[in-house]
């Protein structure tokens, strides 16, 4: 992991790249959604057998897997994942919103009226580790939203079976169907319906290159939560900070995959030098060690700047989806933050505390995007509608300076649905 001061690292052309602007990426995916509109579960299976070398009879779990897995995991897993559950329901619980209506002195009547999805499908990924925590972060929301019908969808295992820790956490969040199908063509399959799986409204979920590409490509037949791409963390660190802490801290997040992208700027070039140290001891006790070396080869960074003013202002330029403040006083510099998809204060808020176990959801923007996207949450399993009510004298009221305003656009037939009744009250 290399120590880069400020000025260079602005000067790279390398700071972000686009994972996603793959053209034959996109052929092949936009194929997979071909294929799945037309053959439907046929292709589901074909893609599930070509991509995870697994040959399935039927893509649904059945209540016996779900049996078998619960038998399969051990006690102290399903406490943690219930004291888990606790802590996003009761953050995710303060997210909720209601209905309202205002009105006035003349009796009309505005307001909003939510209502939420009636399907909503989960992706949650395979390959190369179990996501139970994902299941959480995903459907609880969607649960407290009151969502009707959620399916999750995800890889099989070179057995044909669903990760027993998945199906666990589906279990107790109460997913409603699960399926054993992945990639582009699950995607698909919950944007456009197939005989086994309905289609759903609203897709959330991270996933691998091809699962983005596919959810950019439905959106608009369907709802998408975001494109998310490979995980990030910024770490601020001042010379307070304890560097075997920064150091494990950016590993943890170095581990999801390859791309991922971990950064540490500090003031400090003794604090950078400790910090790459420690990187260097504690990389060798991993078991996700390539991956992590990989990762931290093409994007890892150790940042040099002047002061915390220049330390934020790169942070903000970055928008990471990961931030986490070791320095001194970390309350006193959240103002300076203008973008970011989660933020930890001090020694004892590590990055993974959020991923697993706070309650705040860990579906975060990543690339960027944390400068006009929001981590998920209830509001993303609901939809409003706007509640207009007027009495008959309001609207004649404001009759003239509807007309006036409709007829500059143009449009005489708005005006008429307004001047229509001006005349019936007329006559």
């Amino acid at each position: 992991m290399k120590i880069v001061t400020h000025e260079a690292y602005i000067a790279s052309d390398s700071n972000r790249t686009d994972t996603f602007s793959d053209e034959t990426r996109d052929q092949i995916v936009l194929e997979i959604i071909n294929q799945v509109r037309k053959n439907g579960d046929a292709a589901l299976l074909h893609y599930t057998e070509k991509f995870d070398q697994v040959q399935l009879d039927t893509i649904t779990v059945s209540d016996a897997e779900m049996k078998e897995a619960r038998n399969q995991v051990k006690q102290n897993f399903i406490s943690a994942l219930q004291q888990a559950k606790e802590n996003i329901l009761r953050f995710h619980e303060a997210q909720k919103e209601r209905s309202w209506y205002m009105s006035d002195e003349n009796g009309n009547v505005i307001g909003q009226k939510v209502t939420a999805l009636d399907k909503v499908g989960v992706y949650v990924p395979g390959g190369k580790a179990a996501y139970p925590s994902t299941v959480l972060m995903n459907v609880i929301p969607a649960k407290l939203a009151g969502v009707n019908s959620i399916s999750l969808v995800t890889p099989p295992q070179p057995d044909g079976k669903i990760n027993p820790y998945v199906l666990v956490a589906a279990s107790e969040a109460g997913v409603d169907q699960i399926f054993k199908v992945g990639g582009a063509q699950a995607i698909a399959a919950l944007a456009y319906g197939t005989s086994t799986i309905e289609r759903v409204d609203k897709i959330v979920g991270p996933g691998n290159a091809y699962v983005a590409r596919a959810k950019k490509w439905v959106f608009g037949d369907v709802a998408i939560d975001m494109i998310a791409g490979p995980s990030e963390i910024c770490v601020v660190a001042d010379e307070s900070a304890n560097p075997a802490f920064v150091a494990a801290d950016l590993l943890s997040q170095a581990e999801h995959d390859e791309q991922a992208t971990a950064i540490c700027i500090t003031t400090s070039k003794k604090q950078a030098q400790a910090i790459q140290s420690e990187i260097e001891k504690q990389i060798t006790l991993l078991s996700r060690q390539a991956i992590i070396q990989k990762s931290l080869n093409q994007n890892g960074k150790i940042i040099l700047v002047n002061d915390l003013n220049n330390a934020f202002e790169l942070v903000n330029k970055l928008a990471p989806e990961h931030l986490q403040l070791m320095t001194e006083q970390p309350s006193e510099h959240v103002h300076f933050v203008k973008h970011a998809g989660a933020i930890f204060l001090g020694p004892n808020s590590p990055e993974p505390l959020g991923d697993y176990f706070a309650g705040p959801n860990h579906t975060l923007p990543t690339n960027g995007t944390a400068a006009f996207s929001s981590p998920l949450g209830v509001y993303d399993f609901v939809k409003k509608s706007s509640i207009i009510q007027y009495t008959k004298s309001s609207l004649l009221q404001a009759s003239e300076a509807i007309i006036t305003l409709a007829e500059v656009e143009g449009l005489t037939a708005h005006a008429n649905a307004i001047q229509i009744r001006k005349d019936a009250d007329n006559a």
